[in-house]
């Protein structure tokens, strides 16, 4: 039972990770934040409601949490900074899809906050595979 809680907590991270890590990849080096930012669903959804600053630092700001977060909840390092940069995110699009049109499709969001909020309320200790155990377990 034990390996089966930590294969569980392995595949949800390992999953939740690569999602955002490939997501924010794509942004960052396929297609480039800056031109993330001019996208029409991006720029041109929002230049008439919020200020160009809140925009670009948006794109910005997902892009790179999304590329690093994902990947350290890849590594298993500093996997609640990660979760928590990462539900910020989640935070932020859902706010920004809530500004063009209500959201009744949350297909886009609510499968990637499932998986994360099943990390944040597992036990850490189950995380076996991962830095930051074998970091704990060192120190101890």
């Amino acid at each position: 039972m034990n390996r089966n809680k930590h294969i569980a907590i392995l595949s949800i991270r390992l999953i939740l990770g690569l999602i955002f890590f490939m997501q924010g990849f794509g942004k960052v080096f396929t297609w480039g934040v800056d031109n993330v930012y001019r996208m029409e669903f991006f720029y041109d959804t929002y230049k008439d409601i919020l200020p160009d600053f809140i925009i670009m630092g948006t794109a910005y700001y997902t892009s790179y949490v999304e590329l690093i977060a994902g990947f350290l909840l890849i590594l298993g390092f500093k996997r609640n900074v990660a979760l928590y940069l990462l539900a910020s995110v989640l935070v932020i699009v859902s706010f920004g899809h809530g500004l063009v049109e209500p959201i009744w499709d949350l297909s886009h969001v609510m499968y990637r906050t499932i998986l994360l909020m099943a990390l944040l309320l597992l036990p850490e200790e189950w995380d076996v595979y991962s830095i930051d155990y074998l970091l704990k377990r060192k120190v101890n």
